[in-house]
């Protein structure tokens, strides 16, 4: 089945859809009534960063909460729908500052927040720098993403019961902070200085891994999802030993996808992270294996911004040579496995169970 078949399930990516457009537009005529038509480029940038995804959060907060006993005809089905809103609201604004943060050019084949808004400063011949321009409305676009997420997960609230309300959004309140920490993380880890020690450089990027990314694209949304059920800290921790892992090998995934994507599947360049220089785990391993030349190109190439696609291409050999590739993707396989033996011990019913195992395959075997 394929990812968006498994999103469409019960309607959840359509429904989810449909609260954000109702909450954007809502929010463009407020807006544009409290201060003027030039607050709406900003919903403009907005809706075209949620026009793409997958939509995989809210779905791993749905059928979460469907596996602790969430029925299709319950009336807290809206609220658990809203936090899936909410989750890709969060998401955007953590894009808009990651793309700032990594100098990205091109995001779901468009191009990034700061670019287009530096392309309009320059296209309408305003005083001052353009590139700055474009940075200072991308900051304040994924600022604008985050207050909107906070009020989807508000109004998410009101939908269900009193008695789920702390437990909510006390772990919202922590996924919150901990991407801004592991955002953090991934920028010191990007000017530290090279470590010789492999192990200690593999131990750094899985860190940020999972502060990064781990944590809320799989364990936080699955933890949600079924706190809105109802479940207690026991029930909770053992969700948290299926979504960790599992989203461990999502973003390791990614990783990969960071340097041998097909650019036309992905929507970004091909070999974009060796031109940002992200420390990752496959990058610790290359140079772990390298030979001297060969950890003298990786070195002199990580981070260059004029990278070419032969470039591109030899540093992949690099990878595949030193088995740093093979290395990240028995890394997934076992990380997935871990995740899906603690799926297997939470003994949910057949449907959420069968789900959120699809779900799981769909985001450590996508291809985007």
């Amino acid at each position: 089945m394929s990812t968006l078949a498994l999103v469409d399930r019960e309607d959840v990516r359509p429904r989810v859809d449909e609260i954000v457009a109702d909450y954007l537009t809502s929010a463009r005529f407020d807006h544009e009534a409290a201060h003027g038509p030039e607050a709406l480029p900003l919903y403009d940038a907005m809706a075209r960063m949620l026009s793409g995804g997958k939509r995989l959060r809210a779905a791993f907060a749905y059928w979460a909460w469907r596996g602790h006993g969430g029925t299709l005809d319950a009336p807290e089905r809206e609220g658990v729908l809203r936090i899936g809103a909410s989750l890709e609201l969060f998401q955007a604004a953590a894009l808009f500052h990651d793309d700032v943060m990594d100098k990205s050019d091109t995001r779901r084949g468009h191009p990034t927040a700061h670019v287009h808004f530096a392309r309009v400063h320059r296209a309408q011949g305003w005083p001052g720098d353009s590139n700055q321009f474009g940075l200072s409305a991308a900051v304040l676009l994924g600022d604008l993403a985050l207050v909107a997420s906070d009020d989807q997960l508000v109004d998410a609230l009101t939908h269900l019961p009193d008695d789920v309300y702390a437990p909510v959004h006390a772990i919202y309140s922590e996924m919150r902070t901990e991407v801004t920490i592991g955002q953090y993380l991934d920028v010191l880890n990007q000017v530290s200085p090279w470590t010789e020690n492999a192990a200690e450089a593999e131990r750094r990027a899985r860190a940020v891994i999972r502060a990064k990314s781990a944590r809320y694209s799989v364990e936080h949304p699955l933890t949600l999802g079924a706190a809105a059920a109802g479940a207690d800290e026991t029930r909770l921790d053992a969700v948290r030993r299926f979504g960790l892992p599992l989203g461990e090998a999502f973003q390791l995934r990614d990783d990969v996808l960071g340097v041998f994507g097909d650019p036309a599947v992905t929507g970004k360049p091909a070999g974009d992270d060796l031109r940002e220089g992200k420390r990752t785990v496959m990058l610790a391993r290359a140079l772990a294996g390298a030979t001297p030349a060969e950890e003298a190109e990786l070195r002199g190439a990580l981070g260059a911004e004029t990278l070419t696609d032969a470039e591109v291409a030899s540093l992949r050999e690099i990878f595949e040579r030193t088995g740093a590739l093979s290395y990240v993707e028995h890394l997934v396989q076992d990380l997935s496995d871990q995740a899906f033996g603690a799926l297997d011990s939470l003994e949910l019913d057949t449907e959420p169970a069968s789900m959120l195992r699809a779900l799981g395959y769909a985001a450590v075997e996508r291809r985007a």
